[in-house]
This record gives structure tokens, sequence and C-alpha cells, in this order.
């Protein structure tokens, strides 16, 4: 029930307000400022209504006025070029129709400054648009007579929301110009890792290639004349063969590798757009390809873990040697709970055991979830760890 309610007001907010802007529910919470429309109705010594003789705090065409906003308001979050500029006007001249009712129909020449800072223009065209909606806003101030004071505090606001959203739009700007940049620095590092890839498989087989062809065609030359050269040479071309099939697979598994550091960095670019802070040290130590493999692999299911279900607000990833073994701790401040051995810690104990490595979990409710690894880092060590079980860190 409630995940159907969440489903079906999110769908009306993204058809309100465009997903692509990332801006959540703060559209819905500024609407908020409306409530100041109605001041004068609850205050009824508003500023300047005991000198005026015009009825201050009419409900109904405050009402009318919040009735013609609301569609404005929620269309130029859709709109772009010449109806984005036409929609921030005619929500600018709703408070010049209200000013002579309501002395806080200011209210909605703050929401037009405000989307000016959004028009698709440069900074001087858009401050002068806000120029121009204050000049006329200041007109009806002096023709109404109203103090001064209210153009001055308005003027304020609008200019302080207008360089308070500028400022938000270049650096939505700058980050969108930074991922695109991130994006082909990936391209290209993946374009030059496939040229790599091919220039290494020629080298590496074609020179084999060759041979075996050429000992192929002499052991089928000397099969009539000396069938023990022939044997021998089609011994050759297995011994070749195989030679060639284990550099493949060393090939092979160097690409499919999974960096640490690459795995870290997503980690926490995934981590910190949920709002929890992420910090990680690698320090100095000296991997085999296959153990910092593993550990990416680690590293990737337990911040996923984090992400989904521990509800942190830091975690931290710590690597380090100590007495000949690799120690990896990932850690948080989640609320912890009691572990369930499924599909994803099973599957991250047999990858570390499997090259002669340890894992140990301890988790308590209320106090977060710590993951700790150790790796051999000497080879022989490795090799007799995987064939027996390492006693494990902690009873888990």
């Amino acid at each position: 029930m409630k995940h159907s309610i969440r489903k079906s007001l999110l769908h009306w907010r993204s058809r309100l307000v465009p997903d692509e802007l990332e801006l959540g529910w703060m559209p819905f919470l500024f609407l908020g400022y409306l409530v100041f429309l109605f001041f004068p109705s609850v205050f009824p010594a508003v500023i300047g209504q005991s000198d005026r003789g015009v009825p201050y705090g009419l409900l109904g065409p405050t009402l009318a006025s919040i009735a013609i906003f609301l569609p404005l308001y929620f269309l130029t979050y859709r709109s772009k070029g010449a109806r984005a500029i036409l929609c921030m006007l005619a929500i600018a001249s709703l408070c010049l129709v209200l000013l002579p009712i309501n002395a806080f129909a200011n209210t909605y020449l703050i929401y037009a400054v405000a989307f000016a800072a959004f028009i698709d223009a440069d900074l001087w065209r858009r401050l002068t648009w806000v120029i121009a909606m204050l000049s006329a806003f200041l007109v009806e101030i002096l023709v109404l007579r109203i103090p001064l004071f209210v153009f001055a505090l308005t003027a304020f606001i609008s200019i302080a929301v207008f360089l308070a959203n500028h400022f938000q739009v270049e650096n939505s700007r700058k980050r969108v110009a930074l991922k695109l940049s991130h994006d082909e620095v990936r391209r290209l590092a993946a374009l030059a890792e496939r040229e790599r890839i091919g220039r290494d498989l020629h080298d590496l087989l074609g020179h084999t290639l060759s041979l075996i062809a050429l000992k192929s065609e002499l052991a089928g030359k000397l099969l009539a004349r000396d069938t023990a050269a022939a044997h021998r040479e089609i011994d050759e071309v297995s011994r070749v063969a195989r030679e060639a099939l284990s550099q493949v697979r060393d090939a092979v598994t160097g690409i499919r590798a999974a960096g640490l550091a690459a795995e870290l960095a997503s980690a926490r670019q995934m981590l910190e757009s949920d709002g929890v802070h992420f910090t990680y040290d690698l320090g100095d130590t000296e991997l085999r390809t296959e153990q910092e493999t593993v550990l990416a692999m680690v590293v990737r299911e337990a911040t996923t873990n984090i992400q989904r279900h521990a509800r942190a607000r830091r975690a931290r990833v710590a690597l380090e040697a100590d007495s000949g073994f690799a120690r990896l701790s990932i850690s948080d401040d989640g609320h912890g709970n009691a572990i369930v051995s499924g599909n994803g810690l099973r599957g991250m104990r047999e990858r570390v055991e499997a090259i002669g490595g340890s894992l140990a979990i301890d988790s308590e409710r209320g106090r977060g979830t710590s993951v700790t690894i150790e790796l051999p880092l000497d080879i022989a060590a490795a090799g007799e760890k995987s064939a027996g079980a390492r006693p494990s860190l902690a009873g888990s």
C-alpha cells in the first residue's frame, strides 16, 4: 500500500516537474512562501493599510491569483526560451495586479525573479529582466504611495534569491560538463584499451600460430619418410599450442581484472549520491592481479549492501599490510543486524577463500557492520591456504 502511494506521488511529481532537473520535492516546498499572501487577512494592521481607503485582506482576489499562479509556476519548470520568459512575466504581472489590495503581493515578484535565473541566456540578459521587473514594481509602489522600504526589502530578497539560483545553475552546468568530460575520458580509455588488447593478442598469437603452421607442415612432410621425427614435430606443436593457450588465459585474466581503486571511486560516487559520507585509504600495499580482482568484487558487494540496507551516514574502506597479510576492512555506522548467509555473502566468502584468504563479518544492531578480509601476500602461503581453510577472524 505504501509502495503504491509513493509510486503514485513520484509519478505526479515527474508530471509537474521534469525528473531531469533533479530538483526532487524542492519546487513543492517553495510553494510554502504563498502563505505570506494571507498576512493582510490574518494581520489587519498591514503596512500602509491605515493610510489608504482601499480594503486590504480580501480573500477572493488572493485565492483567484493563486489559482492562476499554480499552473504558471509548474509550466515554467517545463518551459524553455520565449515560453519560459512569458510565464515569468505573467507571474510578475500577478504581483502588479494584486498589489493595490494586498501589500504582500510582492511574493509573486520574488518567484518571478527566482525563475529569471533559469532563463537560457547570458547573465546580463537575465539581470536586465530582473531590473525591468523591479522597475515596474517600483513605479507601482510610488503610484500607490506604499512605503519605499517595501521596495527595498523586496529588491534585496529578490536579488539574493536570483544570485543563489544563478550559482546553482552554474554549478549544475559545471557538473554536467565535468560528467561529459569524464565520459569522454572513459570512452578514450576504453578505445585505447581495445587497441592495446588487439596489439597484445597480435604479438602474442601471431608468432605462435605461424610457428604451429610451420611445424605442422613440416610434420606432414616427415610423416612419410621419418615417422619418429614427425612425432617429435607434432609433440612440439602440442607444446607450443599449450603454451599459447596458457598465455591467452593470462592475458584474458589481466583484461577481466577489476581495479580496486576504480571500484572504490565508483562506490564513493554511488554512496555519496545517497547521502553516505564515504572515505577510503589504499596505502601502498602491493597485490597480485587475482587478489585485487577479488577485493574489488567484495568491495562492490559490500558497498551495495551498505547503500541498500545499512541506512548508514558514514562508511570507510581501508587496506593495509601486516605480518605478510593484506587486510581490507569495510565498515559503516548503520543500524547493523544479525548476519544472514545469503548468495552475496556466500559468494564473497568463496572468492576470498579460493585464493587462500579469510573473510569475517561483525555486525551488531545499532552499532553498524564491519567486513574484514585477510589475504596472504606470499604466493606460496596463498597456495597452502587455498588447500586448507584458514581460521576465521571472527565467528561469523
